[in-house]
């Protein structure tokens, strides 16, 4: 009888361990699993290249897919998990009620009763072990989820940054094409003049006839001084003129460039026949187009200000050397 009694007690003392167990809770769990690996970084010493930023891009996109995917088998296994707790701990509350012993069965059905106790406080001390692995994991995954996708915004920026810069030196190159282009000999002589200077007889020689009395491009009185563009190769002619003065076609031609130009600005070519030129830059507004033929005295556009007063620069070429214009203008 005393040997039966020793062994209800230490039944007894594991019922009271495992209940203290339960009411604790779990302990501490184990780290998350590893994440998924971010693609390599760029050497920050140079720019990368479109091919770089696309592998990277598309590293990023699977690092995010994979992510977002594990996010979702934790939050599956999570609830089924928290199913199984919610189950196991009912059946441990009931098995533990007060009046539900089986004493009066004998025994061998209160050690039963305590090992099935026991195998519900282990399943569930396991379970809430995993339940905790899977919260920590969670915060985990959602943290570098977030990350992954400010690095696919990152990529994205970088690339549509990459693709206006390569736009934009595209599109200066074409405009150095475009203006170098505009001096180059066509194959045809071309002679302006149906509308011109006062002597039909000189219009009907040319723009070189009128060297020493052409006409100002734009009215009323201007200061004049010499100036000279880094990309060019001779002097040119700057004059002063309230900001928006009309800017007109000094001689009959055909507008051979009309955009913006390196230290020109907005710049206007006219090829006034025989290889003749005159460049109208700083320019305000443009009112022309490339291919426009245009008489004397036409309106090409009105006068700008790049930061020094209002100014229209001036250029006459004939072919791709730059002439002095002040010999042009007799001055």
């Amino acid at each position: 009888m005393t040997r039966s009694r020793s062994r209800l007690a230490s039944v007894t003392s594991a019922l009271g361990v495992a209940a203290l167990a339960f009411g604790l809770g779990a302990s501490p769990s184990a780290p998350p699993g590893a994440p998924p690996a971010q693609p390599a970084a760029a050497d920050p010493k140079r720019p990368l290249t479109a091919g770089e930023l696309e592998r990277l891009r598309n590293g990023a996109d699977r690092d995010e897919r994979a992510l977002d995917a594990r996010l979702g088998e934790i939050g599956r296994e999570s609830t089924l998990v928290e199913r199984r707790i919610l189950a196991r701990g009912r059946g441990y509350v009931r098995l533990t009620r007060t009046g539900l012993l089986p004493i009066g069965d004998g025994f061998e059905a209160l050690v039963d009763h305590a090992a099935r106790l026991e195998r519900l406080h282990h399943g569930l001390e396991a379970d809430l072990e995993r339940q905790k692995a899977l919260g920590a994991e969670r915060i985990a995954v959602a943290k570098r989820l977030e990350q992954a996708r400010a690095r696919v915004g990152t990529l994205d920026e970088e690339q549509r940054l990459l693709a206006r810069a390569e736009d934009a030196l595209r599109s200066q190159e074409e405009r150095e094409r475009a203006f170098v282009q505009a001096f180059e000999f066509g194959g045809h002589t071309a002679v302006y003049g149906a509308v011109g200077p006062s002597d039909p007889a000189l219009a009907a020689e040319g723009f070189a006839a009128l060297r020493g009395r052409l006409p100002f491009p734009i009215a009323g009185r201007t200061e004049i001084r010499s100036a000279r563009r880094v990309s060019s190769d001779g002097p040119g002619l700057e004059m002063r003129a309230p900001f928006g003065t009309v800017v007109r076609s000094v001689f009959a031609g055909r507008v051979a460039f009309a955009d913006t130009y390196a230290d020109y600005g907005k710049t206007i070519i006219v090829e006034h026949g025989r290889r003749h030129y005159t460049v109208s830059a700083n320019l305000d507004s443009i009112d022309v187009e490339v291919g426009d033929e245009i008489t004397a005295g036409e309106r090409l556009g009105t006068v700008g200000d790049s930061g020094n007063g209002p100014r229209l620069y001036f250029e006459i070429r004939v072919g791709k050397d730059t002439v002095n214009p002040s010999d042009w203008f007799g001055i």
